[in-house]
């Protein structure tokens, strides 16, 4: 069985993107369709809340603090005060922001989606702190989980439709040699946000198969962790030793959600993640 806890009871419509802010000790999660950033500390349960004026995809630390956010209409910045400003502003009708990731050079990799999903809607992006943007890939429907190994030289990326976790070859900011990673079968789910391990697993979040799966570098598949609920969207490692893995959950378009739905969840003790690293901006 499971040795799952709820980290925070909520009811997100689409809680997503876990990340671990080291510097405030605190775990910061999203609700896309709710609008909301949230933050919790395990150690004094403190939690805070944050709405924002759009959806929003991805709330990511700064590198001194605040927050990127990728937003419906671009990307964001809130500074230590809260005031917000934008980076790279792109509205763009029917489309929104979806998961994002900070690369090991500090860059934000942030993807879009089109809200009716339809395929090359969607986009991944690249960008930096003095707010320069690089279209990476413009034919993506659902662009959802990215990370990279410990060494930086291979990223992992997810369109979810696909059912596939694809691997580049990463380099400077710059992929090259796509290829498959992983596939999930039919009828397990589809791949949804992923996080890399300090010993270069890859852990992705099983959307509509109510689970997270590990994989080992060679894309073997080596262990399952069971949920009780079926849309879980993303994970990531926190805690102050980084070995907590933190897993959120939607309750969306479920006619009779489980009382976890929309929760935090943490499976304590799941293995070692790496360092995260802030926004360069």
């Amino acid at each position: 069985m499971t040795a799952y806890e709820v980290a925070v009871r909520a009811e997100a419509t689409l809680g997503e993107g876990p990340t671990w802010d080291a510097d405030a000790g605190r775990l910061i999660w999203i609700d896309i369709l709710g609008a909301r950033v949230y933050t919790y500390d395990p150690v004094t349960g403190r939690r805070t809340v944050r709405v924002t004026d759009q959806h929003v995809g991805a709330a990511k630390p700064r590198a001194g603090g605040g927050l990127v956010l990728n937003l419906r209409d671009g990307v964001g910045l809130v500074d230590p005060d809260g005031t917000f400003r934008w980076l790279h502003h792109e509205p763009v009708p029917g489309r929104r922001a979806n998961d994002a990731a900070v690369a090991p050079d500090g860059a934000l990799w942030a993807g879009t989606m089109r809200y009716d999903e339809a395929p090359g809607g969607g986009t991944l992006s690249r960008i930096t702190g003095e707010g320069d943007v690089e279209t990476v890939l413009d034919d993506v429907a659902v662009s959802n989980g990215t990370g990279w190994s410990p060494d930086g030289r291979l990223m992992y990326y997810v369109d979810s439709p696909t059912r596939q976790v694809d691997v580049f070859h990463h380099e400077d900011g710059r992929v090259a040699e796509r290829r498959r990673f992983a596939e999930i079968e039919e009828g397990a789910g589809f791949p949804d946000g992923l996080t890399v391990d300090a010993d270069g697993c890859v852990w992705v979040a099983l959307w509509d198969g109510g689970a997270v799966r590990r994989y080992t570098p060679d894309g073997e598949l080596d262990r399952v962790i069971e949920l009780p609920t079926p849309r879980v969207t993303a994970c990531a490692f926190g805690g102050a030793d980084l070995t907590d893995l933190y897993i959120t959950t939607a309750r969306v378009g479920l006619e009779a959600p489980h009382p976890t739905a929309g929760s935090l969840l943490v499976v304590p003790g799941a293995g070692k993640g790496l360092a995260p690293r802030p926004f360069a901006g």
